[in-house]
């Protein structure tokens, strides 16, 4: 039996202005070669298939043809709602897709029973077989698990949604053994996740969920399951040193931070009811994105690179410059040195320690020597405004600020 464990798509994300639509099709176009080559019986989509609740069409477009391609492989389909998922934008089509041999699990619901799915073999002489039970758990609400009780502190909230999360996986996990036994077979439990997990690592382009007051669940607290597919997390990973609880990571890179660790999908492959083994499946870069960070000769060096760039798509860059002095004319220098490129500067920064430098150096000024128009301006200087949209942007926000200054300044007379 082997499962394919991948989650946070996030179809429908803009990146900067720019849309995902090609990566994510092309995405799709690979993993269902990697489903056919590698004789995948059950795809896991652990949560976060959209970036918003609501979706643009093409994202659900996307969605769509993906089902029916990765049905017409007869390959089954579990599709889990993450925390940027819409409740009722998964729901609305999951009665149709469960005649595409997908099945949905949007939310929690008092019907646990739903939440048990039978995964089996589409391939070889146990075809039409069950081969592995799944506790199909999406992204948990605290109003799915449990009740607000008045005087509850925020520590006792804690404790007791954390107890209520664990017994919900407790509770799904007997219920598998119970569905394992009435087919008496041997078979793995398999349950899922779209949480975090103490001690894992994020990116940018994780936004923080708190389950309610509690920021992390412990590993320790999940049921003895064969494997259990998390998603939320971005960076793939094993989590507390347990081989079987991981991590798939997004698909491609949604922050430019991402960009240092290799993009994945897992199999894991079972034999006699037990974990066999898990392995990656690197994604390629199907948008060429790099980082470059340094001073401005060192950056026009490193540019160089993009000198034999010939494909078709630009490659986007993040460009963080370190430099000692204020540059007003910072993105007019950048954009001289990639006028002759085949890039896009999506992000120009000016390097955090640099910006530090320059607060050290305010704070030795004495605050009464400076105007509330100094402030404001030297404040503003330690932002970029790339686009023209932006530098529009900081003169109204810059005429606002000198408006409410008149103002107080007439109260004051």
């Amino acid at each position: 039996m082997k499962i394919l464990h991948t989650s946070d798509w996030h179809l429908g994300q803009h990146f900067i202005g720019k849309s995902r639509a090609g990566e994510h099709q092309a995405f799709i176009t690979w993993l269902l070669m990697q489903i056919v080559e590698h004789k995948i019986d059950a795809v896991i989509i652990a949560g976060d298939v959209f970036d918003t609740g609501a979706p643009p069409s093409y994202a659900r477009e996307i969605y769509n043809r993906f089902v029916v391609e990765i049905n017409q492989l007869n390959c089954q389909l579990v599709v889990l709602g993450g925390n940027h998922d819409s409740v009722s934008t998964l729901n609305e089509s999951k009665a149709l897709l469960a005649y595409l041999n997908t099945q949905v699990i949007a939310n929690v619901t008092e019907d646990l029973e739903a939440q048990i799915i039978t995964l089996n073999h589409c391939h070889g002489d146990n075809k039409g077989k069950a081969g592995a039970i799944l506790c199909a758990i999406p992204f948990i609400r605290p109003k799915d698990v449990m009740t607000s009780k008045a005087g509850e502190s925020g520590a006792d909230k804690q404790q007791a949604l954390g107890q209520a999360i664990k017994d919900h996986y407790a509770t799904l996990y007997q219920l598998a053994v119970i569905k394992k036994e009435s087919l008496n077979a041997e078979l793995p439990i398999v349950a899922t996740g779209h949480l975090t997990a103490l001690g894992v690592k994020t990116s940018d382009s994780v936004r923080d969920i708190y389950i309610g007051s509690l920021e992390a669940f412990s590993a320790s607290e999940f049921p003895p399951a064969d494997y259990i597919a998390l998603g939320h997390i971005h960076r793939p990973q094993v989590v507390a040193k347990s081989e079987h609880i991981r991590y798939c990571g997004s698909p491609i890179p949604l922050s430019f931070d991402e960009l240092g660790t290799d993009k994945q999908v897992l199999v894991a492959e079972f034999e006699n009811g037990k974990l066999k083994q898990t392995i990656s499946l690197k994604v390629p870069l199907f948008q060429p994105m790099a980082v470059i960070k340094g001073d401005l000769e060192s950056i026009e060096n490193q540019l160089k690179a993009f000198e034999s760039h010939s494909e078709d798509l630009p490659v986007w860059l993040y460009i963080e410059v370190q430099t000692q002095d204020y540059l007003n004319d910072l993105q007019q220098r950048v954009s001289l040195l990639t006028a002759d490129l085949h890039v896009e500067v999506l992000q120009l920064r000016r390097a955090r320690t640099n910006r530090q430098v320059s607060i050290q150096r305010q704070q030795k000024e004495v605050l009464a020597e400076l105007s509330p128009m100094d402030v404001f301006e030297r404040r503003l200087s330690q932002e970029v405004f790339d686009t023209q949209d932006e530098q529009e942007k900081a003169i109204r926000i810059t005429e606002t600020f000198k408006a409410i200054v008149l103002d107080v300044q007439e109260v004051k007379a």
